[in-house]
């Protein structure tokens, strides 16, 4: 599953865009620096997101959307259109 297809599986699950989700993190005290298992906890209880989706948002909210280009342009289920994660909805992404 490519790293935006996780963001676009949350936001199925939860209702929410990534970037929601990214702002209720941070009005949560959560962001660069924190840990991966408060972030994990918190999605898990409020929104029953396992361990890979988690931490899909865990790297959005702790680093930002940007991505490794290791599988920009490349085939198969790990390939990302872009390096840059469409943080706004599936239906609005542009890289479809």
């Amino acid at each position: 599953m490519s790293f935006q297809a996780y963001l676009d599986t949350i936001e199925s699950k939860t209702g929410l865009t990534p970037r929601r989700l990214v702002d209720q993190a941070t009005n949560r005290g959560f962001g660069p620096g924190t840990k991966a298992g408060p972030i994990l906890e918190w999605l898990k209880t409020d929104y029953d997101l396992g361990r890979g989706h988690g931490m899909a948002l865990v790297h959005v909210i702790t680093k930002g959307p940007q991505i490794s280009a290791k599988h920009v342009g490349t085939t198969g289920t790990h390939a990302d259109a872009t390096d840059t994660l469409w943080l706004d909805g599936a239906a609005t992404n542009p890289n479809r």
